[in-house]
């Protein structure tokens, strides 16, 4: 489990600074969502001036879904599964190239209240930045409430862009 109380920061605080950076820097970015639901899109286009790093977002909640919105193919998909570390670096990586921006970001997991259909708890998310740096983490939340993992999950992602911007991956 992650201890998540250093995220105390609201979504809009955390998005009016990753907007900024990005601002700053003339750089884009687009995101692909599952189980935080678009709140991390919402988020960053709540911003005013968003059209200056803001390129696109997609909920890809289904197979069918990352088929039609991200053009994912059964190669593509080959011996993974949504939900892990791998395929969030996937979906990241296609969003970043099918929307040319600097940096693709996406989360996929288990909001709950009950296990996704892969077996994963609720609760468990996996994140994946690519661009100047890629990474990716997985973050267990340890409960099972679905509105607070969705924000949760969606803070996780934006603190960890943040994190990476900050570390100079410009």
């Amino acid at each position: 489990m992650t201890d998540h109380t250093t995220l105390s920061e609201s979504l809009p605080v955390l998005a009016a600074r990753v907007g900024e950076m990005l601002r700053a820097r003339g750089q884009t970015v687009s995101v692909v969502e599952s189980s935080a639901g678009g709140l991390v899109s919402a988020a960053l286009l709540a911003i005013p001036g968003a059209s200056a790093y803001f390129r696109g977002g997609a909920v890809v909640y289904s197979r069918r879904a990352g088929r039609a919105l991200l053009g994912l193919t059964a190669d593509d998909m080959a011996g993974m599964r949504g939900e892990t570390e791998p395929y969030a670096l996937l979906i990241a990586g296609r969003m970043r190239d099918t929307h040319h921006t600097t940096w693709g970001i996406a989360e996929s997991g288990a909001a709950g209240p009950s296990p996704s259909p892969y077996g994963d708890v609720p609760g468990r998310v996996c994140l994946a930045i690519v661009g100047a740096t890629t990474l990716s983490r997985t973050i267990e939340t340890g409960d099972a409430d679905r509105p607070a993992n969705m924000d949760l999950f969606a803070r996780h992602l934006l603190t960890l862009f943040e994190q990476t911007l900050r570390t100079g991956s410009s």
